[in-house]
């Protein structure tokens, strides 16, 4: 099943995506729901952001060593899942623009990434239980400042400036993660290609992890990582990040010319 979050009518709601139509839904997907006799055209809505990010990082062996390739340095493989925050401010749905900030350098990143969505409360969970807890998938960008990302202690601006993490344009619940692809085009030409689930660390032990210290509540969303390398982004930019069996996040990049305005 494919779930929407979606505005039509002045209204933003829940609802199915059934081939090219969305019925609305009273109530949300976590919980208590209904069909509607309310129905739209995918074409006539406004995709809203599906939903709030924990993120996971070095987490595909081939990312790892071209981060390591260019510092000159031998690739420090993790031994255990490591996790990240990304900030909520970060956020925006499907076909939002990306701003890049007018103090930020030509090292602008994408990073696609497979999110996984959480559907129910969980804490302590093993690897044996750990998918119980699984509601669906979603896409995501990981934009990144690299120079920032350098210069800075913490990931704060690098990965949290505000419209850094698209995410969308849905969430589906039913796919094979053994047979996806992860597959990034930049103004319609392939970038990049990697298998989604060829992963140092699959989802149960991020989440096995996770749980050890707080708890995950169902909303709450994991993103999983990346693999291989980005060019450097440039104003007018469009991202489009497909996985196979859950569909096509797109954005658009666009610089400030100062603080607070756009090109």
């Amino acid at each position: 099943m494919r779930w929407l979050k979606f505005t039509a009518d002045g209204r933003t709601s829940w609802g199915i995506v059934e081939n090219d139509r969305v019925i609305a839904i009273n109530g949300e997907p976590f919980g208590e729901w209904q069909r509607t006799p309310r129905t739209h055209s995918l074409a006539d809505v406004k995709i809203e952001l599906p939903l709030m990010p924990r993120c996971v990082g070095l987490n595909y062996l081939k990312h790892l060593k071209e981060a390591a390739d260019k510092r000159g340095e031998v690739p420090n493989v993790p031994d255990r899942p490591e996790i990240g925050y990304r900030a909520q401010n970060a956020l925006i749905a499907h076909d939002e623009d990306v701003v890049i900030p007018a103090t930020a350098t030509e090292k602008i990143h994408y990073e696609g990434e497979l999110v996984v969505v959480i559907g129910k409360k969980a804490k302590h969970l093993t690897e044996a239980d750990a998918m119980g807890c699984v509601f669906g998938y979603t896409v995501g960008n990981d934009v990144s400042e690299r120079t920032w990302q350098k210069a800075d202690r913490g990931l704060w601006r690098a990965k949290n400036a505000d419209t850094f993490k698209p995410m969308g344009p849905w969430i589906e619940t039913d796919v094979d993660l053994d047979s996806m692809e992860t597959i990034v085009r930049v103004n319609g030409k392939e970038s990049n290609r990697f298998r989604t689930n060829e992963m140092i660390f699959g989802i149960k032990p991020f989440i096995v992890e996770l749980t050890k210290y707080f708890t995950l509540w169902p909303g709450d969303v994991i993103w999983m990582g990346t693999d291989g390398a980005s060019p450097d982004l440039r104003d007018g930019d469009v991202v489009e990040i497909e996985i196979t069996g859950i569909g096509t996040l797109r954005n658009r990049f666009i610089k400030e010319t100062a603080p607070g305005s756009r090109v």
